[in-house]
């Protein structure tokens, strides 16, 4: 019988960004993100979308994703938590991302703006190919603009503190959106970037198996 896990994309992705992880010894759940609430945060959308998740479950989560997988984790046991490209707490966001959701910066970021794919965002996102450089555009023409600037503030606005247990922290070592540098206790992965669940899926495939491969959940 395989194992259920759930799975969690980044801010504005879908599952496309897991087609090429092989997770075929697993039986995935990818989860939708639902409409936010009015100055709903984080965490009471973590608990929101999380309903249908049981005690014990396995996850798997990218950047924001991940962020939602720990605050389902603070509120809820856990099997273990493979996380990916993300932060635990708010200690491992950049300092201008916090300053940016204390003064509201997000409301002035025109949304056409932070949906628009140019060279820029490529750099951010380490999308060099053009088959990397097709998905990051489809996934910002495709997002929800009002779902986006909410993120955004969220992210910037998280108070957690509490680093979760029972987790695996994959992030590379050339990540813009989230530098290495900040993040604590996690396996480093050369050469990967923000979005290196895809770009470096065939490394996160072997160590993610491996993980239960030796039964150690």
């Amino acid at each position: 019988m395989k194992t259920k896990l759930f799975v969690f994309s980044g801010l504005g992705a879908d599952k496309r960004i897991f087609e090429k992880l092989d997770l075929s010894a697993f039986d995935c759940v990818f989860i939708d993100w639902i409409k936010p609430e009015k100055n709903e945060t984080l965490q009471q959308y973590a608990l929101r979308i999380s309903k249908d998740i049981p005690v014990n479950a396995s996850i798997l989560a990218v950047s924001f994703g991940g962020m939602l997988a720990v605050e389902i984790a603070n509120h809820k046991k856990i099997n273990h938590l493979f996380l990916v490209s993300t932060a635990k707490t708010k200690f491992e966001l950049p300092i201008l991302y916090r300053l940016a959701g204390k003064i509201g910066l997000i409301h002035l970021l025109p949304s056409k703006l932070l949906k628009k794919a140019n060279f820029i965002s490529y750099w951010f996102f380490g999308m060099k190919t053009t088959e990397e450089k097709r998905l990051l555009k489809a996934i910002l023409n495709e997002t929800d603009p009002y779902f986006l600037k909410w993120a955004m503030l969220a992210i910037c606005l998280w108070n957690n503190e509490k680093v979760p247990e029972n987790y695996s922290h994959f992030h590379g070592l050339v990540d813009r959106i989230l530098p290495y540098k900040k993040i604590k206790d996690a396996k480093k992965i050369d050469n990967g970037g923000h979005l290196m669940v895809f770009k470096n899926a065939s490394e996160l495939s072997l160590v993610i198996n491996h993980y239960f491969d030796n039964q150690i959940v």
